[in-house]
């Protein structure tokens, strides 16, 4: 007659004990073929700084930015809250030579991909692409 009475206690031990191998399992995800897509355009500040001194604009990227009708705020913004697509970035190299593609919308919604070269306490905008339309652009 004591034997029933320790049945529901064991099987709660016995639960007890498969709910914590679970969980334990469950928090060792194995790597996966993309996990590197993931790391590539996760919202990474190290290396670039969101918060810059100063942001210059090469004239490369000046006249892009009136050919796409993009603002300089809306730069500024893509620059803040973007996310860097680290395999359209150019990492390799000296700090001031790095290049980072950040990409986001725009307040009118248009997806863009601005490549900012940061150096020290300021970022240079190197470009500005709209990765959904072809604009009509002489720029050199």
């Amino acid at each position: 007659m004591k034997f029933k009475k320790a049945v529901p206690f064991f099987i709660l031990i016995i639960l007890a004990v498969v709910a914590i191998i679970i969980n334990n399992c469950s928090n060792q995800k194995p790597e996966d073929s993309n996990t590197e897509k993931k790391k590539q355009t996760v919202n990474n500040t190290k290396g670039l700084n969101r918060n810059p001194s100063n942001v210059n604009y090469t004239k490369h990227a000046r006249c892009r930015m009136e050919c796409r009708h993009i603002r300089e705020n809306e730069v500024i913004q893509i620059l803040k809250d973007g996310k860097i697509n680290y395999t359209k970035s150019e990492l390799k190299g000296e700090d001031c030579s790095k290049k980072y593609a950040v990409e986001g919308l725009t307040t009118d919604k248009q997806h863009v991909r601005i490549i900012f070269a940061p150096c020290q306490t300021e970022v240079t905008v190197v470009t500005v692409i709209d990765l959904d339309k072809e604009w009509s652009c002489s720029c050199e």
